[in-house]
């Protein structure tokens, strides 16, 4: 993989003005061994509770980055050391997360790349609730099912299409 958010942004910056590119804030911290990882959108609604998080991500990923919009909850981690694991085994490129994961140092040695906000100890409940492959805002950016997501040591790309 052989891109660099900076020269995406370099080289559309007419996508950048027209909103068809777009930056995640600068709040999310890296996690995984990947520190570079893109794919195509996945996106979860998913509020204080990660059982729908399990089931999409015990499917295959086919390089697809799993987009979970956790409302920027603080209070609890959306995914853990297990689900990370699931991930790497399923073929998720990585996981954007609006919200907190744990067992960071289970994740850290999964072969994938993982943005959250931050890491809390505490687990979600699981109700089953949550809604799959709908338009999301995280922190303030729109993103849709198959928009294309590039994560670097720069930062978080939304692009509605696939950039070279």
């Amino acid at each position: 993989m052989s891109f660099a958010s900076c020269d995406i942004c370099d080289a559309n910056e007419d996508k950048l003005a027209s909103g068809e590119l777009a930056a995640l804030p600068p709040v999310f911290k890296s996690y995984g061994a990947m520190t570079k990882f893109s794919g195509p959108a996945t996106t979860l609604k998913a509020f204080e509770d990660n059982g729908m998080v399990r089931s999409v991500l015990e499917t295959p990923g086919n390089g697809h980055v799993l987009v979970i919009d956790g409302g920027g909850s603080l209070r609890c981690a959306l995914v853990g050391g297990n689900l990370a694991v699931l991930a790497e085994e399923n073929g998720w490129a990585g996981i954007v997360v609006h919200g907190c994961i744990r067992d960071v140092d289970e994740i850290n040695a999964c072969n994938i790349g993982v943005r959250a906000l931050a890491a809390m100890p505490v687990k979600s409940i699981k109700r089953g609730g949550g809604e799959q492959n709908l338009r999301i805002a995280i922190a303030g950016v729109a993103v849709s099912p198959g928009d294309w997501i590039y994560a670097d040591a720069d930062g978080v790309l939304v692009a509605r299409q696939q950039l070279h």
